[in-house]
């Protein structure tokens, strides 16, 4: 196996739209700046020693080899509520997904919060983020065949704030002939802020910074963020200040109607846990109610939109608890199976004290399902009968 970066795939001035470079090593493989995750408690804490700094568009690869095999292609986008996150982190390197499944695994960063996502008149329009993701898979269409991958044979995969991504990249026209196939983890399909919206907080967050955002540092605009989104005082957990912008550019007006529009045929696999709402700080034994509502009627209605409009979908439910953990079948618990390794995760408290032995195990049935489906379209669910983790 061979890993590759951090890879420049595009440069922006700070609230620009991202430019297109070559395959430029010159990336200081920084992630975007951000504070500590509200999962945490969850998932433990990330890697410290990676660098922060708004020049973030950078990528990593894994590959079996560089040469011309062509192996189909998996392209991660992290979640983190497009607040933190970074697909550079320990916790996404692909090294697994590509050894044993013989498939190349790219980890994209892009823009987050106020960087990725402010709106604000003279400044930014907002959706930067997902402008970057979309330059990502232009890179990878041009430059993975240096990789041993098949620009032909492109998937798309991503968790929560990544999972909502991927489904928006699905209703893009421009995404077309960019990935073929789309893996949607646990998406809060629902999430998404109206113009209005997003311009008010925009400038709450420039009456906190009492400056202007393209010369502020960024612990400044952290700052400011945090002190604007602290006064929204919202009760609901998936309620985040900065998300995707319908009808701001590349995002539809009618984000629905566009979702099934732009799917294309392209085979979707989408689903989410048993007990996601315990990572938001609902007790277990609470947690179905609120889970059901946020995630799994939101994405039952997406996988029937997307099959009505001719699209191949297939379900899964990951209804894993490991044992001692508090948190059950919790959002993000099914990241261990399929990226990272024991060292990345070994601290991670949704991960209880189960030993890694039987993380390893379903985490190699998991990942044969999910490249499975990458390559073919079908995944390979032979062994996950014996396991709780269903795909119909």
């Amino acid at each position: 196996m061979r890993r590759s970066g951090p890879i420049r795939y595009a440069t922006a001035d700070r609230f620009g739209a991202p430019r297109p470079v070559a395959d430029d090593r010159s990336s200081t493989g920084a992630i975007c700046p951000q504070a500590p995750s509200r999962l945490e408690s969850v998932m433990g804490s990330p890697d410290p020693r990676l660098p922060q700094d708004d020049d973030c568009l950078n990528l990593s690869i894994t590959t079996p080899a560089c040469d011309d095999h062509r192996r189909p292609v998996m392209v991660w986008l992290h979640g983190g509520a497009f607040l933190t996150g970074g697909g550079l982190q320990a916790w996404y390197d692909g090294g697994r997904l590509t050894t044993e499944q013989d498939v190349v695994v790219v980890s994209v960063n892009y823009r987050l919060g106020v960087f990725g996502f402010l709106r604000l008149d003279g400044v930014s329009e907002g959706n930067l983020g997902l402008l970057d993701q979309l330059e990502a898979l232009r890179w990878v269409r041009r430059h993975i065949a240096a990789y041993g991958g098949d620009p032909e044979n492109v998937t798309v995969f991503g968790q929560s704030a990544g999972g909502l991504s991927v489904a928006l990249l699905l209703g893009m026209a421009q995404t077309r002939g960019l990935f073929h196939r789309a893996i949607v983890q646990s998406a809060p399909v629902g999430a998404r802020h109206t113009p209005d919206q997003a311009a008010a907080f925009g400038q709450a967050v420039a009456r906190h910074l009492g400056a202007d955002p393209r010369g502020a540092t960024p612990a400044g605009l952290l700052e400011a963020t945090a002190r604007a989104a602290a006064a929204r005082r919202s009760r609901s957990p998936l309620d985040v200040p900065f998300a995707p912008i319908a009808g701001v550019h590349p995002v539809a007006a009618d984000i629905d109607r566009a979702l099934v529009a732009g799917a294309d045929g392209r085979d979707v696999l989408c689903g989410c846990t048993t007990d996601e709402a315990t990572a938001f700080g609902i007790p277990l034994a609470a947690a179905a109610e609120l889970t059901e509502a946020l995630f799994g009627e939101p994405s039952a209605r997406f996988r029937a939109q997307l099959a009505a409009a001719g699209s191949r979908v297939l379900s899964y439910r990951v209804d894993w608890r490991p044992a001692g953990s508090p948190f059950g079948a919790t959002h993000c618990v099914e990241l261990p199976l399929l990226l990272g390794d024991e060292r990345s995760w070994r601290a991670a408290p949704m991960l209880g004290d189960v030993p890694w032995s039987e993380v390893e195990e379903l985490g190699k049935a998991t990942r044969r399902a999910w490249a499975a489906f990458a390559r073919t379209g079908t995944p390979d669910d032979r062994d996950l009968g014996r396991w709780p983790l269903a795909i119909e």
